[in-house]
């Protein structure tokens, strides 16, 4: 009788026990489904730095394929920006390439044929077998084309692209490239030393030819702050990673910052003044500052931040500290044959050099020129103002 009641007294315990459990158990399952989407890309290899320990990552920004497909001048534009891809991506050699915005002129492209442009341009990348990643300008959100297809499109034709689309709810009407790239110094380590980060700026029009927001939605802003929580958690503090963010309209805040360059400190093409429709949020000054939320997120949430780069504004190629975050902002380099551009301005790319994984070490960029000029060389570390 006593061996009975013991029995079961032990199993009313248990039962007990296993009802006080739910909580706990639930959030430890989540932490652990959280950590596996830390790894967004299970069945692509990873990206790691060289063996040499660095890292290169090479910038193309409004390569604007798709011009004028109706007569001579167009197409042959094309050809000219797929040459010079070919060739920086030769005498580069990036370990990572990223294709800043305005992939595709839109507004000149065909309903029929919009898409399979991508096809084009991915075409180079899959030849070297380089890893890359997108973000999407206001070119690409046109009556014929917009952020999501050319998503869709790159992501289905080439597995060397690392381009993903924001979780439901994340980046707005028109906005769905918000995403993340882990980059580890070795393969079998557990934690990256590096998140690349892309946003979606917006701009352009929607498919019925009204005009779309052109700054990064505040909805972000939460989801960089719910991002990095679970980075925390699943990786440590981030003391020991870097960041770098990539976004193709640039923040409204550089507009200020392009008033007191240093031709010496801030070296490289500053031919495009930034105003009305050069920066987020200024296509209609009523909507001044509604990046703010994804700007003071981006800031506050992504620790060693290395720097925040844009297109966009053909004419300017150079870096420099924004104020308010203490954060070093650079333009990219205007690649494309198609887009607007002057005599005198070139093209090419932006690299970033990676010393070494340590976020205390210095990162070299430059402007690398279609004929071999180097230009507007300069070491970003805590001491570049």
């Amino acid at each position: 009788m006593w061996c009975y009641s013991y029995s079961l007294l032990l199993v009313i315990s248990k039962l007990l026990l296993v009802r006080a459990l739910p909580v706990a158990t639930f959030t430890i399952d989540n932490l652990t489904a959280r950590s596996v989407e830390l790894n967004p890309y299970p069945d692509k290899p990873r990206v790691v730095f060289g063996q040499d320990g660095t890292f290169k990552l090479t910038v193309f920004a409004d390569i604007h394929y798709g011009e004028n497909p109706w007569d001579w001048w167009g197409p042959e534009q094309d050809v000219n920006t797929s040459r010079l891809m070919r060739n920086m991506l030769a005498m580069e050699r990036p370990d990572y390439v990223v294709i800043n915005g305005d992939l595709i002129t839109g507004e000149n492209t065909f309903r029929e044929n919009s898409t399979s442009l991508i096809d084009t341009i991915v075409q180079s990348l899959d030849e070297a077998k380089v890893p890359f990643s997108s973000t999407y300008g206001n070119h690409d959100n046109q009556i014929n084309i917009t952020h999501i297809e050319e998503i869709e499109r790159e992501t289905s034709i080439t597995p060397f692209s690392y381009t993903r689309r924001s979780p439901p709810g994340v980046g707005g009407d028109g906005g769905p490239g918000n995403y993340w790239v882990p980059v580890y110094e070795r393969e079998t380590d557990t934690s990256p030393a590096l998140v690349l980060w892309f946003f979606d700026s917006r701009g352009g029009v929607y498919t019925n030819g009204t005009s779309m927001p052109d700054w990064v939605d505040e909805s972000v802003a939460a989801w960089i702050a719910d991002e990095t929580k679970a980075m925390n958690v699943a990786w440590g503090p981030p003391e020991s990673r870097s960041a770098l963010a990539f976004v193709h309209i640039p923040p409204h805040t550089i507009q200020a910052v392009q008033e007191t360059l240093n031709s010496t400190v801030n070296p490289g093409l500053n031919a495009d003044g930034l105003g009305q429709g050069s920066t987020q949020a200024t296509t209609n000054p009523a909507s001044a500052g509604n990046d703010s939320p994804f700007w003071d997120a981006l800031n506050t949430h992504v620790k060693n931040l290395r720097a925040v780069v844009s297109g966009h504004d053909h004419g300017d190629e150079w870096c420099a500290r924004e104020p308010t975050y203490d954060v070093i902002f650079c333009f990219s380099k205007h690649s494309g044959y198609g887009g607007y551009s002057e005599e005198g301005w070139g093209r090419g790319v932006r690299s970033f050099v990676f010393r070494s994984s340590l976020p205390s070490d210095g990162i070299d960029s430059y402007i690398l020129l279609e004929d071999g000029t180097v230009r507007a060389r300069v070491l970003l570390n805590r001491e570049y103002r």
